[in-house]
Parts: structure tokens; sequence; C-alpha cells
């Protein structure tokens, strides 16, 4: 395992034109993990919901993972990490979440992470 680096351990375009890397974030019982998945450009498999509700896969496979558990130990960073999909409780793309607790704020909720 190597340390914190300001650039990705990864090229930022995959392989081919017809896939992106989108950052995304999923919460298990245990774990916040925070990383990049590959989908495909356009069309089928392009949105991150595709991928989770593909039936077919039981693995998310993610790159440059930073990995906190969520009783406060200590983050890890690890360039691969496959997640269960069984495991997951929930998925965002940390924009959406970053969005949401602003909106909250606006309105004057506090921001919460809690499940």
């Amino acid at each position: 395992m190597s340390g914190p680096t300001d650039e990705p351990s990864f090229e930022e375009h995959p392989p081919g034109g017809d896939q992106r890397r989108e950052r995304i974030r999923v919460e298990t019982q245990r774990h916040r993990i925070e990383g990049f998945l590959v989908l495909a450009r356009d069309g089928y498999r392009s949105r991150v919901s595709d991928v989770l509700n593909a039936s077919e896969r039981d693995f998310l496979t993610l790159t440059d993972v930073e990995l906190t558990p969520l009783d406060g130990g200590a983050v890890e960073r690890h360039r691969f990490l496959a997640v269960a999909r069984a495991h997951i409780v929930y998925a965002v793309t940390p924009a959406d979440a970053g969005d949401t607790d602003r909106k909250a704020e606006r309105e004057g909720f506090e921001p919460s992470m809690e499940v």
C-alpha cells in the first residue's frame, strides 16, 4: 500500500473511448468506501444504478479507494477493492452527497451520514 498522493494511480480515462470513470461513495454496515467505478460512456451500463442493479455481478470493482471504518478506525487507501453488492447499504456520487448537504444546511437541517 502506498501513501496518499495528489495524482490518481490509475489512468483518468480508461483504455478505449467507450468507458469513463465515475467517483462513487458506498457505505456498508461497517465502512464508508470511496473510489472510482468504470462505466460505459453511453447507453447500457453508463449509470451507477445500472451496475448496482446488474444481477449477474456479485461485486463492484473500485479503483483508487479510500476505506474509512465507521467506528472511527484508521483510514486505508487501496489501488483496488471489490465490494460485495449484497453488503452495500447505500451508494452516491460524492458531488450528489455534497449538494444534498449544502441544501439541507440552507434549509436549517444538519447534514447526517447516518443510515
